[in-house]
């Protein structure tokens, strides 16, 4: 319908904020022609449904949320990792999960990122093989057998043209691949290589050693000749989204930074499971968004999705506002509280007290806390009012404060 002066008079009249007026004005252009009445009754609808949902002051918004997201957190499977969408690829969920996001782990057990591709690379299955093999680590037992010549004192490596053609499929010809291995594995060991055969190469130590010759095996296993060396795993799935059936890449093993960079990356749907390399890639804002999904996925994949998502907020809230990402425990925002009480409450209590005496620390008593711990009322709800009585004369002309 239009927006006329006369509806958009009847919306603005409402408490709701901008943002929520914005949509209310969406809505009504998607639909037919409405009378005013009905555009007022919507109106007065979306308000009231705004107002109940609002947090009352005072209202113990942080006990509230750890009581929705603890006690559900009882029933939750203490070791559980679920497949990302395919077999081969596990992650860990449940409990452990919601433990390694609450303690802001530096790295997730089980480090995975989901890739979308952009344009042709997912629609085409091959398009999309070209990206899989840019980002999983390709290391010299996927492209042939390695055998070593002790009589000779030389350690070889037989090619698989096959493997080698599909892992380089923009290559310009066969010889050119196995040069770009050969190069490869004289800088990284700093031996002197040698192709015998379009598809052998060999090599060996500078001075007759089985041992020498056992270390450089050992360490031509370890070198990466294409992708990504922390992603040791890509697995394509042709899966059914917005835009339609497209093809989605997860990965075992986490690099964001260098896959968004890639041809065919869609950067703005790429995601992975660390919440400390969003935040180093993408900035706080991003973590703090990788947060509530990360919890909010947790606690669905275990049938508890009737938590609601403002408890997860306001956790996420308080672990970034900061500008970095803390943890919840003592090294992060429960150890670094205002309050010595409320940080001795919370562990290792005779080492707070006594460096709190130390320095002098003066608690102001403002948190639940710390005046449960002292008797007085907390400074929530009714508790945060303070009633006096004016001292005046005795006829009640007088009015309270």
């Amino acid at each position: 319908m239009e927006i006329t002066e006369d509806v958009r008079a009847l919306v603005e009249d409402t408490e709701l904020p901008r943002r929520l007026k914005d949509d209310v004005y969406e809505r009504l252009e998607s639909h037919g022609d409405l009378t005013l009445e009905q555009v007022d009754d919507i109106a007065k609808a979306v308000e009231s449904k705004y107002v109940d949902t609002r947090v009352d002051p005072l209202d113990p918004v942080g006990t509230v949320s750890a009581q929705s997201i603890g006690e559900p957190g009882t029933q939750m499977t203490m070791n559980t990792f679920h497949y990302a969408g395919v077999a081969e690829i596990d992650v860990t969920q449940g409990l452990p999960r919601l433990i390694e996001l609450v303690d802001a782990r530096k790295e997730p057990d089980t480090p995975m990122m989901t890739i979308h591709l952009e344009d042709e690379y997912a629609e085409e299955r091959e398009r999309a093989h070209e990206v899989v093999w840019e980002i999983e680590s390709t290391k010299i037992l996927q492209l042939g057998d390695v055998s070593t010549n002790v009589a000779d004192m030389l350690v070889q490596v037989d090619l698989n043209e096959d493997t080698l053609e599909e892992r380089w499929p923009t290559a310009d010809n066969l010889e050119s691949v196995v040069t770009d291995i050969a190069s490869t594995i004289e800088s990284k060991l700093g031996v002197e290589v040698q192709t015998p055969a379009p598809t052998v190469v060999q090599f060996g130590p500078d001075e007759p050693s089985y041992r020498d010759l056992l270390q450089l095996v050992e360490e031509l296993r370890d070198i990466v000749f294409k992708g990504i060396e922390e992603v040791s795993r890509v697995v394509i799935r042709k899966e059914e989204t917005d835009d339609g059936e497209e093809f989605v890449l997860y990965t075992e093993g986490s690099a964001l930074g260098d896959v968004l960079g890639l041809d065919g990356v869609d950067a703005s749907r790429t995601t992975c499971n660390n919440i400390h390399e969003i935040h180093r890639q993408l900035g706080i804002e991003a973590a703090r968004e990788a947060i509530i999904n990360e919890t909010m996925n947790t606690l669905e994949e275990q049938g508890l999705d009737d938590v609601n998502i403002r408890h997860l907020m306001l956790v996420a809230d308080i672990m970034t506002n900061r500008g970095s990402i803390e943890s919840i425990g003592r090294h992060g925002i429960s150890g670094n509280k205002e309050s010595v009480l409320a940080r001795a409450a919370f562990e290792v209590t005779v080492n707070h007290l006594l460096d709190a005496a130390i320095h002098g620390e003066v608690d102001d008593l403002n948190g639940v806390t710390e005046n449960v711990i002292v008797g007085k009322p907390i400074k929530l709800g009714t508790g945060d009012v303070d009633l006096r009585m004016a001292a005046g004369r005795g006829d009640g002309a007088e009015e309270a404060d």
